[in-house]
């Protein structure tokens, strides 16, 4: 009996102990696992973009005057040399009393201006027929020996004399009537109301459609007023400002997929030009930005994307690296190597026979969600991801049921 007591205490104690060892041991930490595997990976600068046309012509008034109401809208098509506005010449300022009275005292002047200039060609021609007159005598006198030859000499400068006298006089007489012109044009403008005189046409530089009117009543315009623009909306571009850090990854010739553009699937184009100037800007947070103009060609068909216009809003994913296949793993599963003092060291957790083993890894590339991993890790590994903290090498872990 008391030997059958001692073998059950000692079962009992044995129990307590295995209890209490399970009870405090460490249990394996549940962690999010993914798989290793191979397949394309790209990296792209993903920013906002605008439509906008990669030609646009804006149709001014090369002269001052007055546009007729414009009749075409926006969006109407055109071809080139098309009349699209038509300027007449300006309407006359309207003139008050005291100014009507001076045009009107100027008309007077003008109108005796020519009177006297009349007059004085009747003069000049009694002076030149005096002066034939007095030369005719003085020749006869000559041929008889009564008059010296410096008598004949002074006639016939007297006759040369009053025959510029009459030219002179004659040429005042013009002077006077268009001075009399120009002072009754001045007196007319009070009651002339519109301009008179031929319009002047403009015509569309190229075929396209109508973008705005700047200017659609008749109205009175200066030189250089912008009336409308035209432009060819099947030659649109795409406009993405880029950081100047992203815009060095982004060389001519890079493809680009346009997404959010309103439309089915994804548009494709190539960056065609990266301006040389930079500009600053000011972000939604009040921060100065380096930014610069990225310039995208659309290759995809007209015909997919003839619904947008000018100023549209999309989004760009301009591809900077692409590979065909390689080996990637979720990019929340690489994190920097612990103790290692390399640069750019990185390293991933493995899980083997339920547990973690740190496993060094060079990563060529990353981007939003998936790291390019070159060496290290083999296809088909599963590895931990989001590691927490206490996970350490060797630590049991257990994958998490989703």
């Amino acid at each position: 009996m008391q030997r059958r007591t001692m073998v059950m205490a000692a079962a009992g104690g044995a129990a307590l102990v295995a209890l209490l060892a399970w009870a405090f041991a460490p249990r394996p930490l549940e962690v999010e696992v993914a798989q290793a595997g191979s397949g394309p990976f790209e990296t792209a600068i993903v920013e906002d973009a605008r439509t906008r046309l990669a030609d646009r012509y804006v149709v001014a008034a090369p002269l001052a005057g007055r546009v007729q109401r414009l009749l075409l809208r926006e969006g109407d098509a055109v071809q080139a040399g098309d009349v699209v506005a038509t300027l007449l010449p300006g309407v006359s300022p309207m003139l008050d009393a005291r100014t009507v009275a001076e045009q009107r005292a100027r008309v007077g002047m003008a109108e005796g201006g020519v009177q006297r200039a009349t007059t004085r060609i009747e003069a000049a021609r009694v002076a030149l027929e005096q002066a034939r007159n007095e030369l005719r005598r003085s020749e006869q006198l000559a041929q008889q020996g009564f008059v010296s030859p410096t008598k004949i000499d002074n006639d016939r400068l007297a006759v040369l004399a009053a025959q510029k006298e009459l030219d002179t006089a004659v040429e005042g007489q013009t002077i006077a009537r268009h001075e009399l012109t120009m002072a009754r044009a001045a007196l007319g403008a009070v009651s002339g109301g519109a301009g008179s005189g031929a319009s002047f046409t403009l015509r569309a530089p190229i075929a396209g459609r109508v973008l705005k009117l700047h200017q659609v009543s008749e109205g009175p315009v200066a030189t250089g007023t912008p009336l409308l623009e035209i432009g060819d909306i099947g030659k649109l571009e795409v406009v993405a400002e880029l950081l100047t850090t992203d815009a060095l990854q982004a060389r001519p010739g890079s493809p680009v997929h346009i997404e959010r553009w309103g439309g089915p699937g994804t548009l494709e184009g190539r960056v065609r030009l990266v301006e040389p100037a930079a500009f600053t800007k000011i972000s939604a947070l009040g921060v100065e930005e380096q930014r610069v103009r990225v310039l995208i060609e659309l290759t995809s068909p007209h015909e997919r994307w003839a619904a947008l216009g000018d100023g549209y809003r999309v989004g760009v994913r301009i591809v900077t690296l692409a590979e065909p296949r390689v080996l990637r793993v979720p990019v929340s599963a690489v994190f920097p190597r612990p103790g290692s003092a390399e640069p750019g060291a990185m390293a991933v957790f493995v899980v083997d026979g339920g547990r973690a083993r740190l496993q060094p890894v060079t990563v060529k590339a990353r981007n939003g969600s998936e790291a390019w991993v070159s060496e290290g890790l083999a296809e088909g590994a599963t590895v931990v991801l989001y590691p927490p903290a206490a996970l350490a090498d060797g630590a049991r872990v257990k994958p998490r049921q989703v």
